[in-house]
């Protein structure tokens, strides 16, 4: 499949060498076809880093050192080395083309590559996609098989909340446990979350009192600016929610996945509460999906509607 090398400097024993004494608790040499679906499995939530490498590359073994160091300053993240001449299976189903090409995956999904020996793009993306899903929950299951939580991917900076309390803002209610949102002057909120990456979302999480926790919910994606309350109001929305009291227990709220393929930005106008109450709180909501080009097309069904039903 690749071309062979009979270079000295570039010999096969450095694949074997990386494995020993200096291989970090994080760092597998995947040597034979049929392994990478088990330790992508095996990874749960965590982020795996593979680098398809080869022996006669000198670009892959002068980058190699670095992969190793790299394993060591992130060691939450699953580094794999696979050579690309013991493992061309492996390397065909992943469309590798050229050497080094790094590919990384989370949830058993490709969620991002990049090709060639450049350390600090290399890192960057390592960075990028490292994130809170590393932490020590990572293998805590967001709800949703072959789905994750996609909180590390929105780009707070560039979020909003129209009729926020200033004593608990949106952020609070981003991650479980920090706080939470609650609306000011009435029970409306029209929350604006922007994501760094294109993303699909399959579904939210939320968590919210039976008492003044939202109930019908208006979802818009890919506005150019935030929603004013009018426009909300007044505009058909990509799907519309009555939430109910189970739903707000932590519950999993599956949306019509096929409108919300590529979203760069999700807003969600909140009209009411479940009671009538002054005001509405959310105590934790989470947007669970993939980011683009990872879905396996298996999982691409119907989660919402009725057969027949046009979308």
């Amino acid at each position: 499949m690749f071309p062979a090398s009979d270079d000295p400097i570039l010999n096969p024993e450095f694949t074997r060498n990386i494995s020993s004494s200096s291989m970090t608790n994080n760092l597998k040499v995947l040597s034979e076809d049929g392994l990478l679906a088990g330790e992508l499995a095996s990874a749960g939530q965590r982020l795996v880093v593979a680098d398809f490498t080869a022996t006669w590359c000198g670009p892959c073994q002068r980058i190699a050192p670095v992969f190793l160091e790299y394993a060591k300053r992130y060691p939450k993240a699953l580094f794999l080395k696979i050579d690309v001449d013991e493992c061309p299976d492996t390397a065909a189903a992943q469309g590798v083309r050229a050497m080094p090409t790094f590919i990384f995956y989370r949830s058993k999904n490709k969620i991002d590559s990049m090709q060639g020996a450049d350390q600090r793009m290399l890192e960057d993306k390592i960075k990028q996609h490292y994130g809170s899903g590393d932490g020590d929950d990572a293998a805590e299951d967001c709800g949703v098989a072959g789905h994750i939580d996609l909180a590390q991917y929105i780009h707070q900076g560039s979020c909003e909340c129209l009729n926020e309390s200033d004593e608990r803002p949106f952020a609070g209610a981003l991650k479980a446990g920090a706080g939470y949102l609650e609306s000011d002057c009435d029970e409306q909120l029209i929350l604006s979350l922007a994501f760094s990456q294109a993303v699909k979302v399959h579904s939210l999480r939320l968590r919210a009192p039976a008492e003044n926790g939202p109930k019908n919910v208006k979802i818009f994606i890919n506005q150019p600016n935030t929603l004013d309350f009018d426009k909300a109001e007044s505009m058909t929305p990509v799907q519309e929610l009555e939430l109910t009291k189970d739903d707000l227990a932590d519950g999993i709220v599956p949306l019509r996945y096929v409108k919300f393929q590529n979203v760069t930005n999700l807003q969600l106008f909140f009209r009411d509460n479940q009671t009538g109450a002054d005001t509405t709180r959310i105590d934790h909501i989470a947007i669970i999906g993939s980011l683009i080009g990872t879905t396996n097309m298996q999982e691409f069904k119907r989660v919402a509607g009725k057969k027949g039903e046009a979308h």
